[in-house]
Parts: C-alpha cells; sequence; structure tokens
C-alpha cells in the first residue's frame, strides 16, 4: 500500500476550490516537494493530509499504520509562534504528546527521544533557553525536532526554510535530507524549485487548473519544469502564467511523452492522462531503519 494516495482530490473553502483533479501515489521513503503558485492549495493539502481540512471531492488516503506511529508537522512560521513562552525542551517533547497517552508526566523513553532530536538539531545546547529569544534559524530546529518526535514514517513540512539566512537554509534542507536517508517520507512544501530538484525525489506542481505528479528527472523533462528550475530561488511571484498555463496547448507545456512514466492531469482542457508510477528510484539512498491559508 501506497504512504499517501490522492486520486482526483478537489479542495475548497467557502470562496470557492482552491485546487482540482490532484492524483498521485507516494511510497515509503520518498521525498516529495509540493511547489506552484500562489493560492493553489499546496497548504491546504498538507492540512487535508492531516486531517484539519475536510475534501471536497475524490479521495485522499494516507496509510493507517502510518497515522498510528504518528507524522511530524511543520507549518508555516506565524508571529504568535515565534513569541511562544516556552522552553526549548518543553516545545519539543511536546512532539510525544500522542504517544504518551493520558499519563501526565513524561515518560523516560520520551525525555530521551526528545534530548536526541535536540542534538540531531545542533540545539541541546540551548534546551533550557525560552523559545522566544531564540533567532528564526534556531526556531525552524526547534520546531523540526518537534516534528521529528512525533513521527514514525512521514513528516510534513510547510515552507520551513521561510525567511532564513543562506546558512540556515542550508543546513535546514541538510537536516531534512537526513531524516529521509533514514527512511522517514518527507512532503514539503517550498517555493525554491532549486533546492527542491535537488534534493526531491518527486515533484508535485500544482496549478490552479492543472497538476503534474512525477520524477524529480522527469519534471525536468517537462518545458515548465525546465522553466521553473531556471528561475534562482524559485520566486512564483511576478511569474505571468500567460507563459505557461494558459498558453494555447497546456499539453504541451506538460508533455508526458518527455516523461512517459509520470503522472499528469490536465484538468484546464478537460484532458487526462493518467500512467501508473513506480516510486522505486531515490535519490541519495534510503536507509531501511528508520497556519493561514496557502503561500
Amino acid at each position: 500500500m501506497a504512504l499517501i494516495t490522492c486520486e482526483t482530490l478537489t479542495l475548497a473553502y467557502d470562496t470557492g476550490v482552491v485546487a482540482s483533479g490532484v492524483s498521485f501515489a507516494l511510497e515509503r521513503g520518498s521525498y516529495l516537494c509540493i511547489v506552484g503558485e500562489n493560492g493553489s492549495g499546496k497548504s491546504t493539502l498538507l492540512r487535508a493530509m492531516l486531517g484539519l481540512h475536510p475534501i471536497s471531492g475524490g479521495r485522499l488516503t494516507v496509510d493507517p499504520e502510518a497515522r498510528k506511529k504518528g507524522i511530524g508537522y511543520l507549518p508555516q512560521h506565524t508571529p504568535a509562534q515565534r513569541d511562544f513562552p516556552a522552553s526549548v525542551r518543553e516545545i519539543v517533547r511536546s512532539g510525544c504528546l500522542k504517544k504518551q497517552g493520558m499519563s501526565p508526566f513524561w515518560k523516560v523513553s520520551h525525555k530521551r527521544l526528545a534530548d536526541k532530536a535536540m542534538t540531531r538539531m545542533g540545539i541541546d545546547h540551548i534546551a533550557g533557553r525560552c523559545y522566544r529569544e531564540l533567532s528564526g534559524g534556531q526556531q525552524q530546529r526547534v520546531l523540526l525536532a518537534r516534528a521529528f518526535c512525533a513521527t514514525g514514517d512521514l513528516i510534513l513540512l510547510d515552507e520551513p526554510i521561510a525567511g532564513l539566512d543562506p546558512m540556515a537554509m542550508t543546513e535546514m534542507y541538510g537536516m531534512i535530507a537526513d531524516l529521509n536517508r533514514e527512511g522517514v517520507a518527507v512532503v514539503m512544501v517550498s517555493h525554491d524549485v532549486s533546492a527542491a530538484v535537488s534534493y526531491a525525489t518527486h515533484i508535485l506542481h500544482m496549478g490552479k487548473t492543472t497538476s503534474f505528479f512525477g520524477t524529480t528527472e522527469e519534471y525536468l523533462a517537462t518545458p515548465v519544469g525546465k522553466q521553473f528550475a531556471r528561475r534562482e530561488g524559485g520566486s512564483y511571484g511576478d511569474w505571468s502564467p500567460k507563459t505557461a498555463w494558459d498558453a494555447p496547448s497546456i499539453g504541451g507545456i506538460l508533455d508526458v511523452r518527455a516523461a512517459p512514466d509520470a503522472r499528469s492531469v490536465l484538468g484546464a482542457r478537460g484532458v487526462s492522462r493518467d500512467r501508473g508510477l513506480t516510486a522505486s528510484r531515490r535519490r541519495g539512498g534510503a536507509a531501511s531503519e528508520r497556519g493561514g491559508r496557502d503561500a
């Protein structure tokens, strides 16, 4: 069974549909990066995977065993989160709350897990400091450590490098890649396309009327993948949709003939091309061990 399966998924708010026709299947240990225009439903899709947002159509399935083990989640960083009055140790341990059950005291195993996560993220020396006093990069490390404590097989990250300086960004990407190499599946929303194609095994490109899913190599074989990968920093803010999604022949932009094993759903013109995808190939190898609306 795939870790996550979406079949012609539709996501909406009271104000209207934000994503439709989203289809993909993600295997265990994969590294999926979700990219696309602002408002295309990327963050909403993460919340739907967590069961925090209802789906309006189609089907979304997350492996029950993964849910049972726990899903790590690092949401978009908000001003309220940055000012949270708790110690680093308390926040990291809170990732074990689901495993803790009804016990009012932390179990020794959970304390050790939190200590391991803090050491791993390089924040063990500031365990007693107040979270609100930390830099943006340190705060993101704390939240990643918390997500690590909560997860077994799957971690969901929503713009984890937003607002970080280049060095902190590089370190954060390295930590996420290390988790993936140990067998934790990563699903990350990002505007940083250059990093996405460097680290991810798979890309989900979400548009307001279309979506593409395939391996990183397949994505880069499409004209739209080449176009976005060329943009240093991957900013979508000033990109004109007339150059791609609204082109006369949208089938020529996401041309699955250039990526024969990809699954592409081209909903804008009522065209659907659905082909099986095997996620057996992984970049970098994997050991067998182990909010607002949208950006």
